[in-house]
């Protein structure tokens, strides 16, 4: 989701203003312009981490020694274990968010996990050294791909205990997307009727599952050789969008989960019937969005003039567009593990890769052809 528009210096007046919402990031060189104090790093032990210097799809991260991040009073130290890969890491790391996610760089990339508690700050009350815990950390302090990370205790839950390490850190952050855009956001029932594209990915297949649960009617795009696999997952319709048109099979559909292209987004529109809803997690972003974070008025209206195409669109017939950004919450994440546990859900993962070979892992993720989730395993 590429944006553009504002000066370089709205740019930074905007940053000197979202430090209200946007707090430094843990990990990286503190800018004074941003405000605030105290040294990000603790000047302590030393671990690896997976960095990112600058922005590009040419640009490549590379595996580095920093200092173990700092603990807030509020925090969580955690041994990262495993973590996983997602879109996001790909967009983040091509420069494609950084105007609404202004991360100082270097940048230790990664934005879920699951690991071992070795140390909580003084205001921490639920967890204690040693406890086996998955995250998606807050946005403006992701850092997973390394040996630490310091997370919010309100962030962490603690994991399924029916998974390993690697099947936990594979669910944070596709879990919670989906828990709140079906669950949250557009109160999914029994008896209505879901379109969730892209079913073999990393979201699709953990949404499928979940929508089932909730009783809903299923129906899914993806490609030849996944058909019967997502039908297996639980999907009642798919479409293999090599052969077929989605938009001229599919009618009277109640939502659309939609994590693909803008023109995907446009047909989803005829799918629905009048009053249903369109959610995209791949944009483009609302005024809503930009009201949600805080963000000023050029903002809000830059994000209306890339959205407004498609809000005309749905207006015309008589839907809703929506654009949601998942935001880390530990107690939804206890209630995915409560699913989980029981037999609910089970987690996707494609491949498996040692952090010594993350590169690798990324490049393999960037091709978008994994059925489910990426790995990486951080401690042998």
């Amino acid at each position: 989701m590429p944006v553009t528009g504002p000066t370089s210096n709205t740019r930074r007046k905007w940053r000197r203003r979202s430090t209200i919402f946007w707090q430094p990031h843990d990990r990286t060189i503190f800018d004074h312009e941003q405000g605030g104090s105290g040294e990000p790093f603790s000047g302590g032990n030393i671990m690896k981490a997976y960095i990112i210097d600058g922005y590009g799809k040419k640009g490549g991260g590379r595996i580095g020694d920093l200092p173990e991040p700092t603990l807030r009073d509020g925090d969580v130290l955690v041994e990262v274990h495993a973590a996983s890969i997602n879109p996001l890491d790909v967009k983040i790391k091509n420069g494609e968010f950084k105007l609404l996610l202004p991360y100082q760089l270097p940048l230790i990339m990664g934005n879920d996990l699951a690991g071992v508690v070795v140390r909580i700050g003084p205001l921490v009350t639920r967890f204690k050294p040693g406890d086996e815990v998955y995250a998606r950390p807050d946005a403006d302090r992701i850092g997973a791909f390394a040996e630490y990370i310091a997370i919010k205790e309100d962030s962490l839950a603690f994991k399924p205990k029916t998974l390993s390490m690697t099947e936990a850190a594979s669910i944070p952050l596709v879990g919670l997307t989906a828990w709140q855009v079906l669950v949250e956001k557009a109160n999914l029932r029994q008896g209505q009727k879901v379109l969730i594209h892209a079913g073999s990915g990393g979201v699709g297949t953990f949404a499928i599952q979940l929508a089932k649960h909730l009783g809903a009617t299923v129906a899914t795009t993806t490609s030849t050789a996944n058909v019967d696999w997502v039908k297996h997952l639980g999907a009642d319709i798919v479409v293999d969008y090599t052969r077929d048109d989605f938009e001229k099979m599919l009618s009277d559909y109640d939502l659309v989960l939609s994590s693909l292209d803008t023109r995907t987004l446009a047909k989803s529109v005829q799918v629905l019937k009048p009053g249903g809803q369109l959610i995209s997690i791949s944009g483009p972003p609302d005024p809503d969005f930009a009201k949600a974070l805080g963000l000023g008025w050029v903002f809000k209206q830059l994000m209306g003039l890339l959205s407004y195409g498609i809000r005309r669109k749905a207006r015309r017939h008589r839907v809703s567009y929506a654009f949601h950004f998942m935001s880390a919450s530990g107690g939804q994440l206890e209630r995915i593990a409560t699913l989980i546990d029981a037999g609910v859900i089970k987690p996707v993962i494609d491949r498996v890769f040692p952090f010594a070979s993350i590169q690798e892992a990324m490049a393999y993720a960037e091709t978008g052809r994994a059925k489910g989730k990426v790995v990486v395993k951080m401690k042998s």
